[in-house]
């Protein structure tokens, strides 16, 4: 018998309304052609052209003439081309030229799905039985591109939702490029990446036990320019340069609501999208409280799993998980140590459920599996629907599975809270099926979700709607965990 759900009314939906200003290029060639049009102007044409421009965009961006005046440096090797230097251009024109390799691109004009919560880190001015909540979204555009988006959202004393509505902009993060990297594992994540072994071994005898951004591009510009004539050396290079855009820090500007920030791909060996950050409140052991992400980078080809860290929403770290348990999708942090080690459930095989410790957040290895598929509903693989949530009874984890006619229907199961690789129970039937209301979609018959969230005595669960829009579900908790205690 199923468990009763109370699935909420309320609906997100992709808004093609929201569009970040993007840079564009499409060839040194036509790039150098079309500055050298434009530089044929008059004073009055450019300032004619750019001022209806200014006017119409700045009603869409945020502080769009220093969008243009980036996107103009980012082409000042077409200038040269040209036979233009950067700094001889007056303001507008470095406007208008920054213009024509700029396009509007939409972020969620395709999809709004897999949602994860958490609770706000600010939780002041509330009534009591309140509980003001982030929530992340995949966002998907044109080209099937994903990126991470957020909402703020309020539960009341009844755990009805409200969903704060976005503002009129949105935002990119500024990139900062300062990461110390441990040779180790960035040399072993190259190799995963499938950088030829001949090749790092040779950046290896340049490189210390520890290095920055900065002496790691410098030594494959330098070699570049030795090994020139050599494309198949250069894309070598080019390649672990991407990987080094892997780590990074990003940073919000303090005037962004937070539905104005999007974590769009920027790394080659994300340039397909992050997909399903699963948002998790992490308990240091003094106390303190970090905020993680696990997410799915995907360039098109490959899969790389990714960490996201901040206390603020604001400043975020960005670094690739390593080691032989970093494979794949699925992967989801516990919110606390267990036995004086992180923990980490993930999916290395694409179908089984799997538990691994480290001493170290960006480290995982030796995964051992823990749970395969048993019901019907879930044969062709299981998996989690984020992070395990603790309870007096153990740790509550929401899982998918996916059955006949690739159906996904969310779950749950319960582990030990000190020993989380033994299986108290699980649940025989899903708690949720995709109803006629949400099998169609960008994927049909889908249900999914990358967290939930406990409040007045219900667990509550966001979920993507077959992959287009997201809504809300609760349940009872004490119910859920009785039945799972019987499982």
């Amino acid at each position: 018998m199923l468990l009763p759900v109370r699935r909420l009314t309320l609906k997100i939906l992709p808004d093609p309304k929201r569009v970040i200003a993007r840079f564009f290029f499409n060839g040194e060639e036509r790039a150098t052609r079309l500055i050298k049009e434009i530089l044929k102007l008059e004073k009055h044409e450019v300032f004619d052209l750019i001022s209806p421009l200014l006017q119409e965009f700045s009603k869409r961006h945020r502080n769009i003439t220093k969008i243009l005046l980036h996107h103009c440096k980012k082409v000042k090797g077409s200038l040269v081309s040209a036979g233009i230097d950067y700094k001889s251009l007056d303001y507008y024109t470095k406007l208008l030229i920054g213009s024509y390799f700029t396009n509007e691109y939409s972020i969620e004009s395709a999809a709004f799905f897999n949602p994860s919560i958490v609770p706000d880190p600010d939780q002041s001015n509330l009534e009591q039985g309140q509980l003001r909540l982030i929530l992340s979204f995949r966002a998907v555009g044109e080209g099937h591109i994903s990126s991470v988006v957020f909402r703020r959202a309020l539960l009341d004393k009844d755990n009805a939702i409200s969903v704060i509505p976005s503002g009129s902009y949105v935002s990119e993060a500024e990139t900062i490029r300062n990461a110390i990297y441990n040779k180790r594992l960035f040399l072993t994540k190259a190799s995963e990446a499938g950088i030829n072994e001949n090749f790092l071994e040779n950046v290896e005898q340049h490189l210390g036990s520890e290095f920055g951004y900065e002496e790691l591009k410098s030594i494959i510009l330098e070699a570049k320019m030795q090994d020139g004539t050599d494309d198949e050396l250069i894309q070598q290079y080019d390649l672990i340069l991407a990987l080094s855009d892997s780590y990074r820090e990003l940073s919000f500007s303090r005037d962004t609501d937070i539905s104005d920030r999007v974590i769009f791909p920027i790394s080659e060996f994300e340039q397909k999208g992050i997909e399903d950050a699963r948002f998790v409140r992490f308990i240091n052991d003094d106390g303190g409280v970090v905020y993680y992400a696990t997410y799915t980078a995907y360039s098109g080809t490959q899969i790389m799993p990714k960490l996201l860290e901040t206390t603020d929403f604001y400043d975020f770290k960005v670094s690739p998980l390593n080691g032989t348990g970093a494979l794949n999708k699925n992967l989801a942090l516990f919110p606390r140590k267990i036995n004086g080690k992180y923990a980490m459930l993930s999916r290395i095989d694409g179908w089984n459920n799997y538990l691994m410790y480290s001493s170290t957040i960006n480290e995982w290895n030796e995964p051992v599996k823990i749970q395969a598929p048993k019901y019907p509903w879930e044969l062709n693989q299981i998996g989690n629907c984020g992070s395990p949530i603790e309870t007096p009874e153990g740790w509550l984890v929401i899982t998918h599975g996916v059955g006949p006619m690739r159906r996904y229907c969310i779950g749950a199961s319960l582990l030990d809270l000190d020993s989380p690789e033994v299986e108290i129970g699980r649940l025989k039937e899903p708690l949720l099926i995709p109803n006629s209301d949400e099998r169609e979609g960008y994927v049909p018959n889908v249900v999914y979700s990358c967290g939930s969230v406990i409040n007045n005595n219900e667990l509550i669960i966001p979920y993507g709607l077959s992959d287009y829009g997201s809504s809300f579900a609760a349940v009872n908790l004490a119910d859920l965990l009785c039945r799972l205690k019987k499982g």
